[in-house]
């Protein structure tokens, strides 16, 4: 399995663009090889017919789903991708392949506390993933329990007071404390930063900035699932960004997404067989957490967030550094 130093080595940081106090830095693989996409994203499996997502039994089970793919790929299900329905709305604990033909249970995390009542029996793809800060909480949470117990179960309780605390600060009540209630109620200011930011050609990843941090980093290995993903993500900021709005937009350094990048070298990290295809790899820090998908010999997915949205600069010692085309390089 290659390295995550190895990993990084092949990205490129492009030149940034800013909407407000949001800062995005979007990343470039050097090799403009791009591997054919053999797998489907879980929104169009589920538009198709092939996938379903559904309670685990009649009952339910608040921190399990049951996933069915019945399509010819696998199918990827990313950390973090909200699904509304069912009996409450939940987030996807960790990303996963999941094999073509065969049915699995899913870890999540309920995001909508007060409801546990069948809306309708088959779970969608909302067009946001959970807000970062809550969303490196989770990760963290996932991380720790894979380590003591071999789960991957979120701590439930720290995530519906970390909604909570962000429904009251955004003023965004919701009659169940449903997470989606929050997007709903900023949807006009989201769809601003959403509409700020546009997907570049070849890029696979991207690095947020916030009030002179870098927040988070995200990589997939295809450019067309980053280009899927990038409002997406950029949503999830969004609500970050509106929650820290008296922060300012400071300036933030490529240096600074270096210096994330150094410390997921020298984090302490584990991998294990993953859920469904691949190795489920899992990292943590001083001050980040993040989590990779390894699967077809290569990273799949790689998200990192920086713990309690605080992350410092420090030299990068991987590689050396150049500017092709105005880019540099980790």
């Amino acid at each position: 399995m290659q390295t995550l130093q190895e990993e990084f080595s092949e990205i490129e940081i492009g030149r940034s663009s800013e909407f407000r106090n949001l800062i995005l830095f979007p990343l470039m693989r050097r090799s403009a090889a791009v591997p054919p996409l053999d797998y489907l994203l879980l929104e169009d499996g589920i538009a198709q017919g092939t996938v379903r997502v559904t309670e685990l039994h009649a009952g339910g089970s608040v921190p399990e789903l049951r996933l069915e793919n019945n399509a010819d790929l696998p199918v990827l299900l990313v950390d973090g991708e909200e699904l509304v329905g069912a009996k409450q709305n939940r987030v996807l604990n960790l990303t996963i392949l999941a094999p073509a033909k065969h049915t699995i249970v899913i870890p999540v995390s309920c995001v909508e506390a007060g409801r546990w009542r069948m809306e309708c029996s088959d779970l969608q793809v909302a067009n946001h993933v959970m807000y970062s800060l809550g969303r490196g909480e989770r990760v963290t949470q996932v991380t720790a329990a894979m380590r003591s117990h071999g789960t991957r179960k979120s701590d439930q309780g720290a995530v519906w007071r970390n909604i909570a605390a962000k429904a009251t600060r955004l003023k965004a009540s919701s009659p169940t404390s449903a997470m989606s209630a929050i997007y709903e109620r900023h949807a006009s200011s989201v769809e601003e930063f959403a509409r700020a930011f546009a997907w570049q050609e070849g890029q696979c990843g991207v690095a947020f900035a916030i009030g002179g941090r870098i927040l988070g980093l995200e990589i997939f290995d295809h450019p067309e699932v980053m280009r899927r993903f990038c409002q997406k993500l950029v949503r999830s900021y969004a609500l970050d960004a509106l929650d820290t709005a008296l922060a300012g937009n400071e300036p933030v350094s490529v240096g600074a997404v270096c210096a994330l990048v150094t410390q997921i070298g020298a984090a302490q990290s584990f991998a294990e067989q993953a859920l469904g295809i691949g190795k489920d790899v899992r990292f943590t820090g001083p001050e980040i957490c993040g989590a990779a998908l390894w699967a077809h010999e290569r990273y799949v997915h790689i998200c990192t967030f920086a713990k309690n949205g605080k992350s410092s600069e420090a030299p990068n010692f991987w590689t050396r550094m150049t500017r092709p085309s105005h880019r540099r390089t980790f």
